[in-house]
C-alpha cells in the first residue's frame, strides 16, 4: 500500500486525468474476501465527470449511495488516518451499531485531513 500512495501522492500524478471535478484524492475499498481480517481491493484516484475519457491503464469505479458511518481524519497525517480506522476496527469488534457491511468503503482526502465514509447494514426501524 506504501508504494501505492506513494504513486498518488506525488506532485502532479493526475494531472494528466481529464474532467477531474476537484482536488481531492479518493480511496476506494472494496470486494471484502469477509471483514477487516481478510482481504480486499484498494483503488486510489480522483473524481471525474465521466470515465469515458481515461487515460489508459485507469480504471473507473462508481461508488454506490448506501447508508454510511462518517469518521473523521484531522491532523498530521498518516497517523490521524491510522487512528480514525483503529476506531473502526474497535467500533467493529466490539459489535457495535450500526454494523459494518464490508461492501465498498471510501476515504475522501482533502486540505483539512480525510474523511472515511463506510457502508453499514440499514437500520430496521
Amino acid at each position: 500500500m506504501g508504494a501505492l500512495w506513494a504513486r498518488a501522492g506525488a506532485p502532479g500524478a493526475f494531472a494528466h486525468v481529464p474532467g477531474r471535478v476537484d482536488e481531492n484524492i479518493y480511496a476506494v475499498l472494496t470486494d471484502y474476501e469477509s471483514d477487516h481480517h481478510g482481504s480486499y481491493t484498494q483503488i486510489v484516484g480522483v473524481a471525474v465527470r465521466t470515465a469515458a475519457a481515461l487515460p489508459e491503464g485507469m480504471v473507473a469505479v462508481r461508488v454506490p449511495g448506501v447508508q454510511s458511518l462518517k469518521l473523521e481524519a484531522r491532523g498530521p497525517m498518516p497517523g490521524a488516518l491510522l487512528e480514525a480506522w483503529q476506531r473502526l476496527w474497535k467500533h467493529t469488534e466490539s459489535g457495535g451499531t450500526p454494523p459494518r457491511a464490508f461492501t465498498t468503503d471510501l476515504e475522501v482526502h482533502h486540505p483539512a485531513g480525510a474523511d472515511l465514509y463506510v457502508a453499514v447494514f440499514p437500520s430496521m426501524g
